[in-house]
């Protein structure tokens, strides 16, 4: 199975390309996405010997995150599948983030501004992949859900904005953090293989951002 998959949600723009589960992956920094996801992809297609036809599919963070990166990542994807006749992964940049943590319990948060948090607890599987323990959500640190049992390890950018009230919130089931983890097309790719077989794919025109915070996104849209 060969996907491309494409995230733009935080200030890393990063494209992969998974041909039968070998991964190769580019990534930039910069907030220059609109400028260089194109060129990424043409580059690591090449790279890879893959035209946009040879592909099965394309998957993308969805979001939460950046509201101009995630609009960004679902206007690429869809004006490619759209062209080649693709299906369309929609992958959660929080899913994404937990993924690319070598962690058995994950507890991603991306900094949603507004002292709020994009956050959301997983588990991983014995494939190696994580499931989503409750709902994402968009909360203040101090209001975030409770994980259920210990050994959860902190991870994302979210942690590094507002790491001593998380800390507070969730005290002993908290093991460590990486503030410094990231969403990563990588990870996206490893999800979207698994998503592929289980039939979770969407046409281009349903490949929409989600960003949790329906108020704000609502106002950008009329804006």
């Amino acid at each position: 199975m060969n996907i491309l998959a494409l995230d733009t949600s935080t200030e890393y723009c990063s494209v992969a390309v998974s041909v039968d589960g070998k991964i190769l992956d580019r990534s930039e920094s910069g907030n220059r996405h609109a400028e260089r996801i194109l060129s990424m992809v043409d580059a690591l297609l090449a790279e890879a010997g893959l035209s946009l036809k040879q592909l099965d599919a394309i998957a993308f963070g969805r979001g939460p995150g950046s509201f101009t990166g995630l609009r960004i990542g679902a206007g690429v994807a869809q004006g490619l599948a759209f062209g080649a006749e693709l299906p369309v992964v929609p992958i959660s940049s929080l899913v994404a983030l937990a993924q690319g943590v070598d962690a058995p319990r994950v507890l991603a948060a991306l900094d949603a501004r507004m002292n709020q948090v994009y956050w959301g607890a997983f588990r991983r599987n014995p494939q190696g992949l994580v499931e989503l323990v409750g709902e994402e959500c968009v909360a203040s640190p101090a209001d975030v859900p409770m994980p259920p049992g210990e050994g959860w390890i902190g991870a994302g950018p979210g942690w590094a904005a507002y790491g001593e009230a998380l800390k507070q919130r969730i005290g002993a089931r908290l093991s460590t953090v990486f503030p410094e983890a990231l969403p990563s097309a990588r990870s996206i790719a490893q999800l979207a293989t698994a998503a592929v077989s289980f039939g979770q794919i969407v046409r281009p025109e349903q490949a929409i951002p989600v960003y949790l915070r329906d108020n704000v996104a609502a106002k950008m849209t009329k804006a």
